[in-house]
């Protein structure tokens, strides 16, 4: 559809802003320019539409140079959304609409056609705007204006469309139907659209291709997941951000990364004196929010919290919807459900065992309430028939340090391992089975990280955090089940 051919160009023939730029984008595809302030982002588009001619290079379209086609020729295979529009004399939105089809009249407005009103329809309802048709532009707002404009370039029903910024003055939610609609364009009418964007995650989602520009040459080329590496975006964009996947799609979204500290964060510690034992949980509550991962109740998987609940109830405990029980059982004492890790156990508050442990790598805290009435052998686990219980051991660990994701997820591993070997060594049995157990039926793991201090790229067992945390886990799940014997009197 289109090929750019080592294209620069500019305002001045002398100091062209891009600079050998080649590329092709095939029919039917989705292609975002990224970049910083000044990188030539606007002077692409404007050089490969031709409203600045090009120094050196070719753009062709549909295997024709562009310079080749009539004014009019050219306006029906390519639309082009510029960044800011000046206009002298206020139109209605119908009238801004109907301008883009002004390539398809044969004189201006005197052979308005049937199709001609369709596409005007279509544009100015696929961009929500049809309830606006007779209002003057200069009455609405930045966002509605934008939305008129890109009505007008879809109306024109050109087979290439160029957008500069078309998300600009939008809300979340009209950015989302915006580029819903443009994708759906591209998906099942074959539109071929590109388009530049400041947000690049907002570019990640939608596009099949992105182009990272600096300096006015590419730095970057490729499908999103290949363009926006943590490495790629510092470079260009000289700052620090972090790459990570989207919830739901497969695409990556990126953050920055501010330098800016708050005053205490970076000295803050976790001891085992800040954990209190309350009559019906345990309860951690920390001055700066602790990046976290766990299989807990509330709150499960990746995140940054402040308050972490192990709560006890009841060991016959059964209630349709734990999780909005939980939730609003933290309501009720004070707790922020947005803010909040919360865990449930069969055991008392009072039976936590709480341990710190250090070591010249770092310093961690360990909590772990453990009772084994529900123990289940895993590998015995499918030959089972019985109804869920509430799992009753609980880990907790803190540590005073920086993990990485691949940390976080091996100090698990970590962990778990450590509390299977303290359930064999103090020989509990899955009571079905009649063998080894290594857990309960539903227990959840805690890690937890100041993320200031000592940085730990790695925590398997071969490290000095791995080995104090295995260590950490095995002693004090070892003496919560010393515990939980003594009291069932078997000890």
């Amino acid at each position: 559809m289109l090929n750019v051919k080592q294209l620069s160009g500019g305002y001045d023939p002398k100091k062209p802003i891009i600079k050998d730029i080649s590329f092709k984008v095939e029919k039917g595809q989705f292609v975002g320019i990224l970049g910083p302030n000044g990188s030539g982002k606007s002077t692409l588009i404007k050089v490969i539409s031709g409203i600045l001619a090009e120094t050196s290079g070719s753009v062709l379209i549909d295997g024709k140079n562009r310079k080749d086609y009539s004014t009019k020729e050219l306006a029906r295979k390519m639309a082009v959304l510029p960044q800011l529009h000046a206009h002298a004399f206020s139109h209605s939105v119908r009238e801004t609409v109907s301008i883009g089809r002004y390539p398809h009249q044969n004189s201006w407005f005197q052979t308005w056609s049937k199709d001609d009103e369709e596409a005007v329809a279509t544009a100015m309802d696929q961009t929500g705007i049809t309830q606006y048709t007779d209002q003057q532009l200069d009455f609405l707002s930045g966002g509605e204006q934008q939305r008129a404009f890109v009505a007008q370039a879809l109306a024109q029903q050109a087979d290439l469309l160029l957008l500069d910024e078309p998300t600009n003055h939008l809300d979340i939610e009209h950015q989302r139907k915006l580029m819903d609609m443009i994708r759906h364009e591209v998906v099942y009418h074959d539109l071929t659209v590109i388009s530049i964007f400041h947000d690049m995650n907002l570019a990640s989602l939608y596009c099949d291709q992105l182009i990272l520009l600096e300096n006015g040459q590419i730095s970057s080329i490729g499908e999103p997941h290949e363009v926006l590496k943590e490495k790629h975006v510092m470079e260009v964009y000289h700052t620090k951000v972090s790459s990570y996947p989207h919830p739901v799609m497969p695409k990556p979204q990126v953050t920055l990364i501010p330098d800016f500290q708050e005053e205490g964060q970076a000295s803050m510690t976790i001891t085992s004196k800040q954990i209190k034992v309350k009559d019906e949980f345990v309860e951690l509550q920390t001055m700066f929010p602790l990046k976290t991962i766990s299989s807990a109740v509330h709150n499960a998987g990746f995140g940054w919290f402040q308050s972490f609940i192990n709560r006890s109830v009841d060991k016959n405990y059964m209630c349709e919807n734990a999780h909005e029980e939980l939730k609003q059982y933290l309501e009720k004492h004070g707790f922020s459900p947005s803010n909040t890790v919360a865990m449930m156990t069969a055991v008392a508050s009072k039976h936590v065992v709480i341990r710190e442990y250090s070591s010249q790598v770092g310093s961690i805290v360990v909590a772990v309430t453990a009772g084994v009435g529900n123990a289940v052998d895993v590998s015995q686990a499918y030959k089972r028939v019985e109804t869920t219980h509430v799992g009753t051991i609980n880990t907790w660990v803190f540590v005073n340090g920086t993990l990485t994701d691949e940390s976080f997820m091996q100090a698990m591993i970590t962990a778990t391992e450590a509390k299977v070997k303290a359930l064999a060594v103090e020989n509990i049995q899955d009571n079905i089975s009649n063998t080894t157990a290594t857990g309960t039926s539903t227990d959840s793991v805690l890690i937890a990280a100041t993320q200031n201090g000592p940085f730990f790229e790695y925590a398997g067992t071969i490290t000095g955090i791995g080995k104090l945390i295995g260590r950490g886990v095995f002693e004090t799940t070892r003496i919560a089940l010393q515990d939980y014997k003594r009291a069932k009197g078997v000890l």
